[in-house]
């Protein structure tokens, strides 16, 4: 009797705070089922990037430095894919809405071609010119040297990261979330044993630093394409692929279909992506130990993302399959319930950054300079974390419609004119450093949410053909 007492006062709390009805109530019910994997998969990947971060951490400041520079360059690459990845989920999301399962099979299948092709090409530049990436980005020398091991080590698993990740992005297109989410577990587990034996030589390994790391990342890579290659080969799954008969039926026209809605997306992608990398670059001229005050500030922020990245995805695959089955009602359901939830619980971890910052950050560095300088930039990010949940499940919500060219331009404002405008003018002219650079990352996510909310209220994205 208390158990059936207790969910009901929850439920009641839940129908308030998110205004619910009867006719609602289920669509919250949706958005959790689809929500809680990735935020659970999100967790599980926080927790094996903490225990990598303070690996690394324990190896000083030019390590944790030469391992934050050198991912920003790469997220260029992996922009192309996750752009992909957008228009392989925003498709399947509307082939499974209209019941149609063979067109989500194609859909996979082209896709994978595509990124596969694209990303050979990128990890070959990777490697060769790693030691001229790491000048881009202005490392110093005792940094280069690092990071360019670490580069070499872990490129030859991007490629495998690439199939992953768009094998995962049709999966929560047709809104299996679980799947990935039980992949990553067992991938997290094997990273985390890797790092441990490759960085520090335990289990009679050498003792390789951030060589291991890179290594590490490499084969949880491999094993993750490994994995879930093989949960779509096996008939019964939420998608079975017969790559044989597949490819036989590659149809031109949809591809072109796909890369209409994944160009944008990319753009977006890619330019953020150099956007931040020039913010790196900018927070990096202030020297070593503030940016790895920055770069161990960014990995404790992104513990809010985990919420906010699960009501995203809900956002995203939901609004596809209601649009899909033409129930414009439900899509725009789904929207305002998963920013509810979105900001709810972001808002939540904002108060905590604000209140506790250095219990977080202990847990990335016991370096105090560098747990000295992140303090007031984790009490900055906490009035971040609301527009920034806006614009999380909106933006998701937007890409399932297949509205990415107004995400790629709200992304050019947001990114290039307001955050690094205002970075440039913190730093220079009004002397405020690595404060200066934070408070332009609040004033970028701020106008992102205004832009989203208006997009939203006008209701072109329900019409966007695809």
């Amino acid at each position: 009797m208390q158990g059936l007492s207790l969910r009901k006062s929850l439920k009641d709390f839940l129908k308030i705070v998110f205004k619910l009805d009867e006719s609602t109530y289920p669509i919250l019910k949706s958005i959790w089922n689809l929500a809680w994997p990735v935020v659970l998969e999100q967790t599980l990947a926080m927790v094996s990037q903490v225990v990598d971060m303070a690996m690394v951490g324990r190896l000083g400041a030019a390590a944790v430095t030469s391992v934050g520079l050198s991912m920003q360059p790469f997220m260029l690459i992996i922009s192309i894919i996750m752009g992909l990845s957008v228009g392989t989920t925003t498709f399947c999301a509307r082939a499974k809405g209209a019941k149609n399962e063979d067109e989500v099979g194609l859909v996979l299948v082209e896709s994978i071609i595509f990124s596969l092709a694209i990303g050979l090409l990128l990890v070959i530049f990777g490697f060769i010119y790693a030691d001229k990436i790491l000048d881009f980005m202005k490392a110093e020398k005792d940094v280069k040297k690092i990071g360019v091991v670490y580069v070499r080590a872990m490129m030859p698993g991007m490629l495998f990261f690439f199939f992953f990740t768009i094998v995962t992005a049709a999966l929560r297109g047709v809104g299996d979330t679980k799947t990935p989410m039980v992949v990553n577990l067992e991938l997290n587990i094997i990273h985390i044993v890797l790092n441990y034996a490759l960085i520090f030589g335990k289990f009679g390994f050498p003792a390789l630093g951030v060589l291991g790391a890179g290594i590490s990342t490499s084969i949880s890579r491999f094993l993750g394409a490994f994995i879930i290659f093989n949960k779509i080969v096996k008939p019964g799954g939420s998608i079975f692929v017969d790559f044989r008969k597949v490819i036989k039926r590659l149809n031109f026209n949809l591809f072109k279909r796909i890369i209409n809605i994944s160009i944008p997306a990319a753009m977006e992608r890619i330019i953020s992506s150099a956007g931040q990398m020039q913010y790196a670059r900018q927070v990096a001229s202030l020297g070593t130990v503030l940016y790895a005050a920055h770069s161990i500030s960014i990995n404790v922020e992104s513990l809010s993302y985990m919420p906010g990245i699960g009501f995203a995805t809900a956002a995203t695959a939901l609004t596809g399959l209601k649009l899909g089955a033409n129930d414009l009602e439900g899509a725009k359901v789904s929207i305002s319930i998963s920013n509810r939830m979105a900001v709810f619980t972001m808002g939540a971890m904002g108060l905590l950054f604000f209140l506790f910052p250095k219990l977080f950050l202990a847990i990335f560095t016991n370096d105090r300079q560098i747990i000295d300088n992140a303090v007031i930039l984790l009490r900055i990010v906490a009035f971040t974390q609301l527009p920034e949940a806006i614009s999380f499940v909106v933006s998701g919500a937007l890409r399932g419609a297949g509205d990415t060219r107004f995400v790629l331009y709200v992304n050019i404002v947001g990114m290039w004119i307001v955050r690094l405008g205002f970075t440039f003018i913190l730093m220079k002219y009004f002397n405020l450093g690595i404060i200066g650079a934070w408070i332009a990352m609040f004033l970028d996510w701020f106008t992102r949410a205004i832009f989203y909310i208006y997009r939203i209220r006008s209701g072109k994205w329900q019409f966007v053909k695809i």
